[in-house]
């Protein structure tokens, strides 16, 4: 592991001004995938700013109804938190369904929307990886892909990205905040991943140097009624092969609003919103849960090995939309 510096900071503006121009900083909050890849010599930073006590740990309430997360809660707190379990349970189901209590009582808000991938090929620096080293090939394609992407990928790289957070807060339309030099900005969730095309290691559409203050989860009555749902290749402690957070609300047996989002089909959470379209004002029954789902997954691309997640999302689309139904039946 290279040396480097550590400096702890107070104040976001603080924090902001020791990464100013520093290429080589990056700021840490639980450190839960920063500090592995460090060990494995993909991160090389000169210096950690260490942002864990700054007053960004608070999940409030906003005036329009909506709900503020600080970016240093960390995911334990926010899974805990009453009015996420009442307002938002996908996602307090999806923290739930990440890593284990340990790492859930480090990691934070804003680590995790900005953990990386974990395909071997990034992980490993003996290979190439157009992600970690830009021109350099993407090997999965031709090599092991079982977990790859199989939405909006392209051919520079096929990773996925790991999130279950991630992809319940798309579902619900977040915003993320954001400080800067220049000070503050936001970006909704929706664009804050950056598509894959040519440029894989474009990430986000964080401007240099930024720190995520917190996250804003806009009103959204039908988020009362949603369901996170992970599968995985071992009973816990595992990255999705494929999830979804899903929200309905169903009146006179038609879809008066629905909210769905897919994890770990593609490099950012992705927000079903052509499922969506189908959805609305139609009946709320199979077979139009599986319509829907397969007009979002018509544009997939998959690869030898992971044609599987086409399948998996479908049965997922129509499994817990039809759960949701008949919950609300009840």
């Amino acid at each position: 592991m290279r040396e480097f510096g550590y400096q702890r900071a107070y104040d976001v503006s603080g924090a902001v001004a020791l990464l100013e121009g520093d290429r080589e900083a990056r700021f840490l909050g639980g450190g839960t995938n920063l500090v592995d890849l460090m060990k494995t010599g993909v991160e090389r930073p000169a210096l950690l700013v260490d942002v864990r006590e700054l007053p960004l740990n608070r999940v409030e309430p906003t005036e329009d109804g909506g709900l503020r997360i600080g970016a240093t809660v960390t995911n334990s707190d926010l899974a805990a938190h009453p009015e996420v379990r009442r307002r938002y349970p996908a996602l307090a189901q999806a923290v739930l369904a990440g890593a284990s209590g340990q790492l859930r009582n480090m990691a934070t808000v804003g680590g995790n929307l900005l953990q990386r991938t974990r395909c071997g090929y990034f992980t490993d620096v003996t290979a190439p990886c157009n992600k970690r080293s830009p021109g350099s090939g993407c090997p999965a394609i031709e090599g092991e892909h079982h977990n790859h992407a199989v939405l909006g990928a392209s051919d520079h790289c096929v990773a996925t990205h790991p999130s279950d957070m991630g992809v319940a807060l798309a579902a619900f339309d977040a915003t993320v905040s954001y400080e800067t030099a220049d000070g503050p900005g936001e970006v909704p969730l929706a664009d804050f991943y950056l598509p894959v095309g040519e440029t894989p290691h474009l990430e986000t559409a964080l401007p240099p140097g930024a720190l995520i203050t917190g996250v804003t989860l806009p009103p959204a009555p039908v988020a009362a009624h949603s369901r996170y749902r992970k599968v995985r290749e071992r009973a816990s402690y595992a990255f999705a092969i494929g999830s979804i957070a899903a929200a309905l609300d169903v009146r006179d047996g038609v879809v008066h609003d629905v909210r769905l989002a897919f994890g770990a089909v593609a490099s950012r959470p992705w927000r079903a919103r052509a499922a969506e379209g189908v959805l609305l004002g139609a009946p709320a029954d199979a077979e139009t849960f599986a319509a829907a789902a397969e007009l979002e997954l018509a544009a997939a691309r998959p690869l030898p090995h992971n044609g599987y997640k086409v399948t998996l999302m479908r049965n997922l689309v129509v499994a817990v939309l039809s759960e949701l139904v008949e919950e609300a039946t009840r």
